[in-house]
């Protein structure tokens, strides 16, 4: 195999396009080839910083730790990271080039904020740079599984697409589409998705994925001969429908504001208590990953929530990340959990910051580059004043935090004073890296952080003590081990419950010949 290929495309938005994926740079990684990922453009709000400073979607560093592989800004080139619900920041190559709205990016005039790189490009213009990215990764790996956007068959976005068929055919890649059936209407959202595509489109499409089935897969088997029957297609397989997989998301939240992370069962604590943790459901919440290594705590229950009286019982209150520091600070302040936060920080109770959480703790912000709002007043919990900056901190930092070894990676404008108080990371010299800690009030720019697991122990000790709880964090709770596991068992999914010589043809040879047109095609 030399510089095979696959798109892994969907029905819908969350239809499992990333699961897939990664399930497929598992299984192939396992038998030894050399697989690396790959998303063109997607838009999302959780992103990583991989080793060289580049700043790329977590579900393409997600699908690049299940390939083996180190991830890189080749696997992701465009990344959007939405500020509002008409524009985003577009990070090219791993690193902000500018705000476009959407109808600039997808091709009319206007859009750019003002003396940006993107300034009457517009999406067009990023199809080049794709389309590199994609044939390096193909002339230096066995094979690259992508991933598309959205649906296929999205007709008012594909002359300008660069991520579903656009790139498909420019690469000549063959395509499988996933659905999620659990959602209904699986054989409609294939043979609909088929149809509203060109032929030229349509030769590409090589058949079909069911996934999240529940039951007996042979009462499905007719439906999926008689799609046979009309597209000319097969189905590579069904994939059950699996709880908790926890794998890390792009789209959003899967569960409701008022859900447990990833649907996950919570383990018996160690000691004689659990810990209840709530998560601020702010606007524009990023990486809200960072929670998941507490959900991973034996006895650590996590709750995202929205009304102060959630708070209450509440052990620890994570104000997690934000695209939008000044907005979210609003919206705690309109819903009383500003309110919520300032009487626990009064009664000792303990509250954790993370970037965009850490900064709005502090005392005053000043921003005239997200919000453009100039200088606002935060909830004073922690003496920081935050200035923002114009360019965007992207970093892989290490250190020191309670007496044990922790890294985490920083993406932020916002660039944090601290007058008072005590450093939440330190170097081995025990200078200060990053953050404050007062009380029972801790703020810090770095994500990842909680993934340390013996950082992660002190810290949740140090919790159940301030609570007042007899929590004991389990001693042998080893994250990295269990994403690994999870990342195992996408792969296992792939491997028992799909047509893995069909996906491998696929891979090797590009799509058959042959494959039938279904009418009526696109308009």
């Amino acid at each position: 195999m030399s510089g095979g290929g696959l798109l892994v495309a969907g029905t819908t938005s969350d239809a499992g396009k990333s699961v897939v994926t990664a399930g497929i740079c598992r299984w192939l990684a396992r038998k030894g080839v050399k697989v690396a990922p790959f998303k063109g453009q997607n838009m999302s709000l959780n992103s990583f910083v991989t080793r060289e400073g580049a700043e790329i979607g977590r579900a393409q560093a997600m699908q690049a730790q299940a390939a083996r592989v180190e991830p890189t800004a080749l696997m992701n080139p465009v990344l959007l990271k939405p500020g509002s619900d008409r524009t985003s920041q577009v990070v090219l190559l791993g690193r902000p080039v500018g705000e476009l709205s959407a109808t600039g990016f997808y091709g009319r005039s206007g859009g750019a904020s003002p003396g940006t790189a993107l300034h009457g490009g517009r999406r067009e213009a990023l199809f080049g740079t794709v389309l590199e990215c994609l044939e390096e990764l193909r002339a230096t790996h066995d094979a690259v599984i992508c991933e598309g956007a959205g649906s296929p068959a999205e007709i008012n976005l594909r002359r300008t697409d660069l991520v579903n068929m656009g790139i498909a055919r420019a690469a000549r890649l063959p395509v499988v589409v996933v659905g999620d059936i659990d959602r209904g209407g699986v054989f409609a959202s294939f043979f609909g998705t088929t149809a509203l595509l060109s032929p030229g489109d349509q030769e590409l499409i090589a058949g079909y994925l069911v996934n999240k089935f529940r039951g007996d897969v042979t009462l499905l088997e007719p439906g999926l001969e008689m799609l046979r029957g009309l597209t000319g297609r097969a189905t590579f397989g069904v994939l059950p429908f699996r709880h908790g997989l926890g794998i890390d998301e792009e789209d959003g939240l899967r569960v409701s504001s008022h859900g447990s992370v990833r649907e996950s069962a919570v383990s018996a604590p160690c000691g004689e208590d659990i810990l209840r943790v709530a998560v601020c459901a702010v606007p524009l919440m990023s990486n809200f990953t960072d929670v998941d290594a507490l959900a991973a705590e034996p006895g650590v229950v996590v709750r995202f929530v929205d009304r102060p009286e959630e708070l209450a019982d509440a052990d620890l209150v994570v104000v997690p990340g934000t695209r939008g520091t000044v907005r979210a600070l609003a919206w705690l302040r309109e819903r009383g959990l500003a309110d919520a936060l300032v009487r626990r920080s009064a009664e000792g109770r303990p509250v954790l910051g993370i970037c965009g959480g850490y900064q709005l703790l502090g005392e005053r912000i000043d921003d005239e580059v997200e919000s453009r709002a100039g200088s606002v007043a935060g909830l004073g919990l922690l003496p920081v004043r935050v200035r923002f900056a114009a360019e965007k901190t992207l970093a892989r930092p290490s250190g020191r935090a309670l007496g044990e070894p922790v890294e985490g990676y920083e993406i932020h404008h916002g660039v944090a004073d601290v007058h008072g108080g005590e450093a939440f990371v330190t170097d081995g010299a025990g200078r200060d890296l990053d953050g404050c800690r007062v009380g029972s009030v801790r703020g810090t720019h770095w994500h990842g952080a909680l993934e340390s697991d013996a950082f992660r122990r002190r810290f949740l000790t140090e919790v159940a003590r301030e609570a007042g709880r007899r929590f004991v964090p389990a001693p042998d709770t080893d994250f990295g081990a269990l994403r690994e596991e999870q990342l195992d068992l996408l792969g296992d999914l792939i491997e028992e419950h799909a047509d893995t010589d069909a996906l491998l043809r696929l891979i090797e040879e590009g799509a058959p010949a042959g494959l039938p047109f279904v009418p009526p095609g696109a308009p």
